[in-house]
């Protein structure tokens, strides 16, 4: 497929398993507000989490061309899932500059003061070979603690942030490492910065909690530059985020917990588009089933 080359005033993919990557959305916002942006939530097939590695890679390159076609500049890789297992896949693949996530395990190391810290990803982040070089390139002196979430992605997904069994799930996640000597927290999925409240209730000031999106919204807004694709308020910068959000969202599934979320935690209330973005993957399981 010949498509014409991306320019300044192109929108900005920004890609997740689910609604984890609006917390990224957010802080792009903040730091990029000329920037129009096309949010894709693959809820249908979240969480990520409990996916076989060829499965992610699949739904990652497909979501990214299919972002491509859309006239995207750029593609953010909103998910740790995802980033740990494909990006360097997807990146060989696609004509347009990626950025990807990663736990938040440099600055851990850095703000730590007890040397112990816990990190709260997916199974399948912490067992990539992506999350363990990071630890031995950061965290040589740091005692790291790695908890898989499970059931958290899911809360999250069902716009559950703070209900009594959802606290009760994250202090079982959390608690051990407090009587470990941790001291800091790294959020390793996009997700649980929306979580954030409901942490605070468990461990008050005793973690510091370490959230990356504002720093993948600066690692993009470097990428832009050195591509010269970053927009200006020349290529009409909204005066009202809330009310022009300048974003487009799209979702595989019904798009209704996408728009609960986005109005509930980002201001946004803006409509859901149901997009269909078959992959090799998704095709062998709706054959299957049928």
């Amino acid at each position: 497929m010949n498509l014409p080359a991306p320019h300044c005033a192109a929108p900005i993919g920004i890609f997740d398993s689910g609604l984890g990557g609006l917390s990224v959305l957010r802080a792009v916002r903040a730091q990029l507000p000329a920037e129009q942006l096309v949010y894709v939530a693959d809820s249908r097939y979240a969480p990520y989490g409990q996916r076989d590695d060829d499965f992610i890679a699949d739904r990652t390159l497909a979501i990214g061309e299919w972002l491509v076609a859309q006239g995207a500049k750029a593609l953010v890789v909103a998910c740790n899932t995802a980033t740990a297992q494909s990006i360097e896949f997807v990146r060989a693949r696609l004509s347009i500059p990626l950025v990807g996530v990663e736990p938040g395990v440099k600055p851990a190391a850095q703000l730590s003061k007890s040397r112990v810290a816990g990190v709260l990803a997916t199974q399948v982040t912490l067992r990539s070979a992506r999350f363990q070089a990071l630890v031995a390139r950061h965290a040589d002196d740091l005692r790291v603690l790695c908890q898989p979430g499970h059931g958290l992605v899911e809360a999250v997904e069902r716009c559950d942030i703070g209900s009594p069994e959802l606290v009760a799930l994250l202090r079982g996640y959390v608690q051990p490492m407090l009587d470990a000597g941790a001291d800091t927290l790294v959020l390793g999925c996009t997700h649980y910065p929306f979580l954030d409240t409901a942490i605070r209730s468990i461990v008050g000031e005793r973690m510091t909690l370490v959230d990356t999106s504002i720093a993948i919204a600066r690692q993009l807004e470097r990428v832009l530059d050195q591509h010269g694709l970053r927009a200006t308020a020349a290529d009409g910068e909204s005066t009202e985020p809330a009310a022009n959000p300048r974003a487009r969202f799209c979702s595989t599934s019904d798009g209704a917990h996408l728009r609960a979320l986005a109005a509930a935690l980002l201001g946004i209330e803006a409509p859901v588009e149901c997009v269909q973005i078959p992959s090799r993957r998704t095709r062998e399981l709706e054959g299957n089933a049928a």
